[in-house]
């Protein structure tokens, strides 16, 4: 399997997980948690869905050529930690989490001006 094919696959798996998550708290968390914690949740999905939408958008450019598979695995770490801490804030509440997610929103932002940089450079 090569490069491409692993972080496709790895993309699509992610957008499974995300649809879950969205539906998991629309449905199953409403009555559960407080608005504001929600509201945490689905930001969590939102980026979650965001990321996994990118990573296959950067497998593919990695088939045709374009790009570096390394920003697009650091795209899937970012999704993971950012996404992931807020789940976990909003389900447990433990505010600490909160200070780990800029660190996941930051390897995101890094690995699409890794992307950026690379497909200037050719």
């Amino acid at each position: 399997m090569t490069s491409w094919q692993r972080l496709f696959a790895t993309g699509a798996a992610l957008i499974a997980l995300a649809i879950a998550a969205g539906a998991f708290g629309a449905h199953g968390l409403r009555d559960r948690l407080s608005t504001e914690r929600l509201a945490v949740f689905e930001t969590g999905a939102r980026y979650h869905m965001y990321g996994a939408l990118g990573v296959l958008a950067l497998a593919l450019a990695l088939e045709r050529g374009l790009g570096d598979a390394r920003a697009a695995w650091l795209l899937v770490a970012g999704t993971a930690i950012f996404a992931g801490t807020l789940y976990a804030l909003a389900l447990s509440g433990v505010k600490v989490l909160g200070a780990i997610t800029p660190i996941g929103g930051a390897a995101m932002i890094a690995a699409w001006a890794w992307t950026a940089i690379a497909a200037l450079r050719g």
